[in-house]
């Protein structure tokens, strides 16, 4: 599998194609990768820059509007498996738990009190 390098990461082929497909460029990548959060969902490293991203980093100088939703998917201590852009976050909040679930929802009825 050939990959190429981009800052200390590596892109498979797949991220490659990804990123021309979706029309997201290196520099995207590269600023997702230094200045983006970092979650760990699912067994991958996930770095996405959000509004709040773009807003702090303005104040010091770095403009990351155009990047805004970038989100590249890695493995951890791993290479960059795939890359997209979406503001929707949602995925990577944690999961609850099924019964934890469950006894908020009863608790917001009242049944069971």
């Amino acid at each position: 599998m050939e990959m190429q390098a981009c800052h200390a990461h590596k892109l498979t082929n797949h991220a490659l194609m990804r990123m021309g497909d979706r029309g997201i460029p290196a520099r995207a990548v590269e600023a997702a990768l230094l200045h983006g959060r970092v979650y760990h969902v699912r067994g991958a490293e996930i770095h996405v820059i959000g509004r709040k991203d773009v807003l702090r980093h303005k104040k010091s100088g770095v403009d990351l509007a155009a990047y805004e939703g970038v989100q590249i998917v890695c493995a951890v201590d791993g290479p960059v498996l795939t890359v997209y852009k979406s503001r929707d976050f949602r995925g990577l909040r944690p999961r609850q738990r099924r019964m934890e679930r469950a006894r908020r929802r009863k608790r917001a009825i009242g049944v069971g009190n």
